[in-house]
């Protein structure tokens, strides 16, 4: 059984990923800020070793334990107002040092998180970017299985992202709710098929190279104005009151650089045997019972 260091534990995906792990009976440990809310996963905690990586550097974790694997799930993606170097400290810095403390004390396999974001689009795709550029570069050191997810969606997530909010909106019964003309296209998947494929690949990591890159997506993409209707009608037959004729969808612009359609190629991932199992009704239905 493998030892897993998982970052990001507190997080949407992170916290997901580690209740699965508990499930599996995998060892965890988890690294945390003091100040991290731990309320997604309060109810884990008595289960993992915890260490608060404010108080203790790399090197003392890496002496103390015995890491097979590492799972990296930290990220900022700018959206509370993180100045550049929050960002920077995050998304690259955090990582490289990580890393390399996980290549000097001979750990197997580097898991990482990364988006499908064009590279250029913002200060978060860029050093997300950076990293992957590093971590294919340190791969003759140490085996790297890197993850670019499409539109993860699912319970407990932040709320400053866009379903969340979206959802919230209706329910508290918004007056007008504006939105984008909605035409972009996006590949909305379920949180439990994204755990699936780590779950998968973790257990595959033996058979797989050195250097190794997935997308995570379903291969479908849907219309977010066909999305968030979809939403609506879910929310109306629960809450039975009308809410779509308040989505004024066209009132606000594309941001800069909006992606009007993902590139995403799931084959290599769809080939280890993983196959996206939520339905957006299902997935949509499963965040409402909550």
């Amino acid at each position: 059984m493998s030892t897993i260091l998982l970052t990001g534990a507190t997080g949407f995906l992170g916290s997901h990923l580690l209740e699965s792990f508990i499930k599996q009976g995998l060892d965890v440990i988890v690294l945390k800020r003091t100040t991290s809310d731990t309320w997604r996963i309060n109810h884990l905690l008595d289960k993992v070793k915890i260490y608060n990586i404010d108080k203790v550097d790399f090197k003392t974790v890496f002496s103390d334990e015995k890491v097979d694997v590492v799972i990296n799930t930290v990220c900022s993606y700018g959206r509370t107002n993180e100045s550049l170097i929050d960002i920077i400290n995050s998304n690259l810095i955090f990582g490289l040092n990580l890393l390399n403390e996980a290549i000097k004390n001979n750990v197997q396999t580097f898991i990482n998180t990364d988006s499908l974001l064009p590279r250029n689009l913002n200060d978060y795709s860029l050093s997300k970017a950076q990293f992957a550029d590093w971590l294919s570069q340190r791969s003759e050191k140490i085996q790297v299985i890197n993850f670019k997810i499409e539109q993860m969606y699912g319970p407990k997530d932040d709320t400053n992202k866009f379903l969340p909010w979206l959802m919230n909106e209706m329910i508290a019964k918004t007056d007008d709710i504006n939105l984008t003309s909605g035409i972009q296209k996006r590949d909305f998947i379920y949180i439990t098929d994204v755990v699936a494929a780590y779950d998968l690949v973790l257990q595959k990591t033996m058979s797989l190279p050195k250097w190794s890159q997935f997308d995570i997506g379903t291969n479908i993409f849907t219309e977010v104005k066909e999305f968030v209707l979809i939403l609506a009608g879910e929310v109306e037959k629960l809450n039975k009151s009308k809410i779509a004729y308040k989505l004024k969808f066209g009132k606000i612009p594309y941001r800069k650089g909006d992606v009007m359609i993902p590139e995403l190629d799931n084959t290599k991932l769809i080939g280890l045997g993983w196959k996206p199992k939520v339905t957006i009704i299902e997935g949509i239905q499963k965040i409402l019972k909550d």
